[in-house]
């Protein structure tokens, strides 16, 4: 908060405010600084001092004025040919696919959300301050804390001979043999039936996705995706130069009409999916429109990446597309950083047979094999039930949180879009949460605006949230406040 007591101005206190989240990308280039009247009434401090900050900023090249428009965070992305003919062929996709919402951009470049991909990534590693944050995407670390396993399983496994002569080599291109078969066996459990032979161990989630990528894409190279979906994925797939094409997200599934005149249009090469507790809304995929974008894949030949990393709190039985597929198109995605450590970075792959040496080729390039301490501590881990047993716990005191927050939500004002499940609940704010989320920020919270998880720029009145860092009345109070004060004086 600013502070007359500090030994520094107002006008120095707010300059360095606005530099600082412009230096984290929090304030993207591209994105306008509130007006003159407005910052001043935000922050409780006269026009002037608003006016000296700005000027401030100017002066160091952080922000630019615009005649009549206002002050704007200056571009320093150097633009590309590249990034031209990808406006233009968004826009014929749109054209082709007959989509009713526009498709410009890429929405994770500098024209993207005012709180973009990274950002919300940075915020992982450095808090807006020591309070829950609503927009993590991660249990909380005293959650965490419970899997009292782990360490056990560590010292049990660095005093194994085992451990020592395989710490001597590179150890296994594939990842630690005991792992794989031990995922094998689990993945039965949800119906994926994979040989320990297609699968391969990855540092996270995040790295699987990659090398998926970057196996079976070239620049240029259309690919689906869901909309609302996980902005990393659309910022990571746009800075390899794909062509992003959103598919809404229903209920149901995804938007087969949409799916159907893209491949019609573009023939993509990948279809990307979060099938079970859908990022952000919750929603799960139904067996029937299951059955349908696997018609969909085989009659246009695209391989289908579905990312599972919700799936340690989600029902077994809930519908796969892998299990429905027996990893013919389908490529299965999981890791273990949501539900146990997230800094183990310990994922899979479970890929079909043809696959797995072009898989296994990138990931030689990228990191040879992966560490096999952690690898052989979990595969420990679940075949003693731990793991079971910790993801039983969790998802009880998951579905407690989230009773709670839902409540607290609904009594400030909000609804849900959506039916809250999972982790997390896409909620209607009946405001523009990218600018709300600059207010929110100057109370130390950081939220998740409805923009980020879009592919492409729009104003957007829901945000996501974590139920298990929105069960306390703190936040909320705060919220209901800072609405107040948007409203301004009656």
């Amino acid at each position: 908060m600013l502070t007359r007591s500090s030994d520094r101005t107002l006008t120095e206190q707010l300059a360095e405010r606005f530099a600082e989240r412009i230096r984290s990308r929090l304030l993207p280039a591209g994105a306008r600084l509130p007006s003159v009247r407005e910052c001043a009434r935000q922050q409780g401090v006269s026009p002037h001092t608003v006016v000296a900050a700005y000027d401030l900023l100017l002066a160091q090249g952080l922000v630019e004025a615009r005649p009549q428009r206002g002050f704007y965070v200056r571009d320093y992305l150097q633009k590309t040919p590249a990034a031209a003919s990808d406006a233009s062929g968004h826009a014929a996709i749109h054209k082709a696919a007959g989509a009713a919402w526009p498709l410009g951009g890429i929405g994770m470049r500098a024209s993207g959300s005012h709180i973009n991909a990274t950002a919300l990534i940075r915020g992982m590693f450095h808090q807006a301050s020591s309070q829950p944050q609503p927009g993590t995407g991660v249990f909380p670390p005293e959650w965490l804390e419970e899997a009292r396993f782990l360490p056990a399983a560590v010292r049990r496994i660095t005093a194994s001979r085992a451990l020592q002569d395989g710490s001597l080599s590179y150890g296994e291109p594939m990842g630690d043999a005991g792992l794989r078969h031990a995922l094998s066996r689990r993945m039965t459990a949800i119906n994926v039936h994979a040989q320990p032979e297609q699968i391969m161990t990855t540092v996270g989630a995040t790295q699987a996705l990659d090398i998926v990528s970057r196996t079976l894409l070239k620049a240029g190279d259309p690919v689906m995706v869901e909309e609302p979906g996980w902005s990393v994925e659309f910022a990571r797939l746009d800075a390899l130069g794909m062509r992003v094409l959103p598919v809404p997200r229903g209920p149901e599934g995804p938007d087969l009409a949409v799916m159907q005149r893209y491949c019609e249009a573009y023939a993509p090469k990948l279809f990307v999916s979060v099938s079970v507790l859908h990022n952000p809304t919750g929603y799960s995929l139904s067996p029937g429109s299951a059955h349908q974008v696997l018609e969909l894949a085989q009659r246009h030949d695209f391989h289908i990446v579905e990312d599972d990393t919700y799936g340690h709190i989600a029902p077994d039985h809930a519908t796969r597309l892998a299990a429905l597929d027996g990893l013919r198109r389908t490529i299965y995605v999981n890791g273990f950083a949501k539900i146990l450590a997230p800094n183990w970075r310990v994922g899979y792959m479970a890929a079909p047979p043809a696959l797995v040496e072009r898989l296994l080729d990138t990931k030689l390039l990228s990191t040879l094999t992966t560490p096999s301490l952690l690898e052989k501590a979990l595969a420990f881990c679940i075949d003693q039930g731990q793991l079971r047993r910790h993801a039983d716990r969790m998802r009880q005191r998951l579905a407690q949180a989230r009773a709670r927050s839902v409540q607290l939500a609904l009594e400030a004002g909000c609804s849900f879009a959506s039916e809250p499940a999972g982790l997390f609940g896409w909620v209607e704010t009946g405001v523009d949460t990218d600018m709300l989320a600059q207010r929110l920020l100057d109370e130390g919270y950081l939220i998740a605006p409805g923009a980020l998880f879009h592919a492409t720029r729009r104003p957007c009145t829901l945000m996501r949230i974590n139920f298990t860092t929105t069960q306390d009345v703190a936040f909320w109070k705060v919220w209901a406040r800072v609405m107040r004060d948007r409203a301004g004086p009656r």
